[in-house]
């Protein structure tokens, strides 16, 4: 149903996750990030709940393995769950239940885990860890396009993707990547093309934020 990378940047301390399944909108239930922070995973069996919570012990400095523990132990569904979770050091922690669906599995790397249920196999994940460890110079958001579109040429899942997205947190509050394919029969491909027109205009939407008079034109009319 669901295969998914989380990554820290060791160079910038950029968090991000990227996702993609069968189900419709799953980057808006599943995929949580916060700036200064690390990321969650909450997937399978989705509860939203748990991404907050486990952002929420992060920033208390709970390491990713007491993290996760308290996420299993946080309700009695842990066996329907499928967890991830990146600290801010960038270490990893995961959690499969007895009841995640289908053929899953989990992988971990420097910086970056990854994991899925309901896969055409249970390599996809190592195939995802490889694609984003393949070019450590590449922008965090680049990388984890890279591991998603390596998940997908290994097999992706057992059935066909439906949405897809992407996050990325660097230091302020609010991601500076948040794109979302939420129902399209080509889901990837298509977050692709949202990234590669976003990209060269990421950085110009915060420079608008944080001091607008040294932004670029806009590019729109009645711009001067």
């Amino acid at each position: 149903m669901t295969f998914s990378l989380l990554a820290r940047c060791a160079r910038t301390g950029q968090f991000g996750m990227v996702i993609s399944s069968s189900s419709v909108c799953v980057a808006s239930r599943c995929a949580w990030v916060r700036a200064n922070t690390g990321a969650v995973a909450t997937q399978n069996v989705t509860d939203p709940r748990l991404g907050r919570l486990g952002l929420d012990l992060l920033a208390q400095g709970f390491g990713a393995a007491a993290v996760l523990e308290r996420l299993i132990q946080a309700q009695p569904f842990a066996a329907y769950r499928q967890l991830i979770v990146l600290d801010g050091d960038g270490r990893s922690a995961v959690h499969s239940g007895a009841r995640t669906l289908g053929i899953h599995g989990t992988a971990t790397g420097e910086n970056c885990a990854a994991g899925g249920n309901l896969l055409a196999h249970d390599g996809i994940p190592r195939a995802m860890i490889a694609g984003f460890l393949a070019d450590p110079a590449a922008e965090l958001a680049e990388r984890l396009m890279r591991g998603l579109e390596a998940g997908l040429a290994a097999g992706g899942e057992a059935g066909d993707e439906r949405s897809a997205g992407i996050a990325v947190v660097d230091r302020q509050v609010w991601p500076i990547c948040d794109l979302r394919v939420d129902w399209h029969d080509d889901p990837i491909a298509e977050l692709r093309r949202v990234w590669e027109v976003y990209r060269p205009q990421m950085r110009d939407y915060l420079t608008r934020a944080l001091d607008p008079s040294a932004a670029p034109s806009y590019g729109v009319p009645g711009d001067p």
